[in-house]
């Protein structure tokens, strides 16, 4: 299927679905927490897709940075959810949950940064040959 907007990109669409299940977990956490942690993992969570749509409008010398930028929001979420798991403010299993969820998207965004990569590299040599 051809990839006409950022909506038909697996790592939008799979860190849609985490930013909503951040959503979910977040509400569990204590009412003391929300100009905190909640509102940390909501806006790092919520700035994976919002990286890559926007990284995918720009276009192709922007958008592997913004996919690295998405990693960064991945990895400051990741940390955000062990120090939720490591303070037992929320239950453990739902933890896991979200934290087994982020695995793939990181695995997405990798494979789609290391694919801008090599395209950036092809156009960089097709432009030396001419």
């Amino acid at each position: 299927m051809p990839i006409t907007s950022f909506r038909d990109l697996d790592a939008w669409k799979m860190s849609m679905d985490l930013v909503e299940s951040v959503y979910m977990l977040t509400k569990l956490l204590p009412d003391d927490e929300r100009f905190g942690l909640i509102s940390q993992m909501r806006r790092s969570a919520v700035g994976i897709p919002s990286n890559v749509s926007e990284g995918h409008q720009r276009g192709s010398r922007d958008y592997r940075r913004f996919v690295s930028i998405s990693l960064g929001c991945l990895a400051e979420c990741e940390t955000q959810l062990e120090i939720v798991q490591r303070l037992r403010l929320a239950p453990p299993d739902k933890v896991r949950n979200v934290l087994e969820q982020a695995k793939p998207v990181g695995r997405v965004l990798h494979g789609l940064r290391r694919s801008l990569q090599s395209k950036d590299q092809s156009t960089r040599t097709g432009r030396r040959e001419k």
